[in-house]
């Protein structure tokens, strides 16, 4: 599979491309971005020759006619990059979130219906062990049927960090920080648009599905910043209450040391609970038959369920359906829950599901 990563907006580019250059069936074609710098990193990492790095989208696709692009603008340009790349006939991987509204994901969706090509979107924490085993008893009925999900995740910040988890200084944070998208409301920065879309679909996908009945969000306001660093969104299903917060501030990154709230997810069932918490090789497991809180290992994840790229790949090898959080089925009720979520904020009041 000849592999081609068009615009290097959202670090994520780097992890997604190192990925791909790791796979056995997957060649990395060229790279693209309007600033070379940001291009850089990636060329040297993974070997990827002169000629094969480009300012300009159009002449990449034309020459190295991949079979699969990844994108990373963003979040606000999404639906505007998939509709300049789909005419080119490729299958697309966006990188979180789907895009900054409902409106921006149909769009999305319609221009890939055009091509016959299939479109993902990726969710980082789908890759988790800890979320895929909580995933897997979940199916299995271990704690019955899914009534609340409770979702807490951030980061210190999203400029803390650079592709593979490279540390960022706080002098080079706060340089970045008037000039970057991330704090930008109308490239759709901010921790709502940022994080509240891996709650939301991901909480779909333990809720086998289902959507909520009406959304309540609050966000907060911080001087001298035009997009929110914290948010709370409660969603009224008709199996009672989910909760989704996002954070930028969280006291430590939670891939080198959990925070205090633990960033992950804790899920409430019928007949049970699982607390399953980012990066952490247990889960918390409460049952009808055992009522004191046990650890259990988590999954050993096995190819192509490691990945993305492997599971993207392995579903245009074999002619699988994507499914799960990566389908554009799930994520676009969690881009409802999320326009909800945004439109409530605003008004601040309730509003029913998008």
């Amino acid at each position: 599979m000849k592999i081609a990563g068009i615009n290097f907006d959202h670090f994520h580019m780097g992890d997604l491309l190192r990925m791909a250059h790791e796979h056995p069936t997957a060649e990395i074609v060229g790279i693209s971005d309007e600033q070379p710098e940001r291009m850089m990193d990636a060329a040297r990492n993974f070997g990827i020759p002169e000629n094969r790095v480009y300012t300009d989208y159009r002449q990449c696709l034309e020459e190295t006619k991949p079979d699969v692009v990844i994108l990373c603008p963003a979040t606000a340009k999404h639906a505007e990059w998939v509709e300049k790349v789909a005419p080119y006939n490729v299958h697309i991987l966006m990188e979180k979130p789907f895009a900054a509204s409902l409106a921006d994901a149909d769009r999305m969706i319609a221009a890939m219906q055009t091509t016959g090509k299939m479109l993902a979107i990726n969710w980082p924490l789908v890759w988790v062990p800890a979320h895929r085993t909580a995933k897997r008893l979940i199916d299995e009925g271990t704690i019955g049927d899914v009534i609340e999900v409770h979702f807490y995740d951030g980061n210190r910040g999203p400029l803390y960090h650079l592709a593979d988890k490279v540390e960022v200084s706080e002098a080079e944070v706060q340089a970045k920080k008037p000039h970057s998208w991330f704090y930008k409301k109308s490239h759709g920065g901010g921790s709502l648009l940022d994080y509240l879309g891996y709650g939301t679909t991901l909480g779909t996908w333990y809720h086998n599905g289902k959507a909520p009945l009406e959304v309540t969000t609050v966000t907060n306001e911080t001087p001298g910043i035009e997009v929110d660093e914290h948010s709370i969104t409660i969603a009224r299903y008709d199996v009672g209450l989910t909760k989704f917060e996002t954070r930028w501030g969280t006291f430590t990154d939670p891939w080198i040391t959990q925070p205090q709230p633990k960033c992950g997810f804790v899920i409430r069932g019928t007949d049970g609970t699982i607390s399953s918490y980012d990066y952490e090789l247990t889960i918390r497991l409460q049952t009808r038959t055992q009522f004191e809180a046990y650890d259990v290992p988590v999954d050993e994840i096995q190819p192509p369920y490691q990945n993305p790229i492997q599971y993207f790949l392995h579903c245009l090898e074999t002619g699988e359906a994507v499914t799960g959080p990566l389908s554009l089925a799930t994520s676009r009720i969690g881009q409802q829950i999320v326009d909800s979520a945004v439109l409530s904020a605003s008004e601040k009041r309730t509003v029913s599901l998008s």
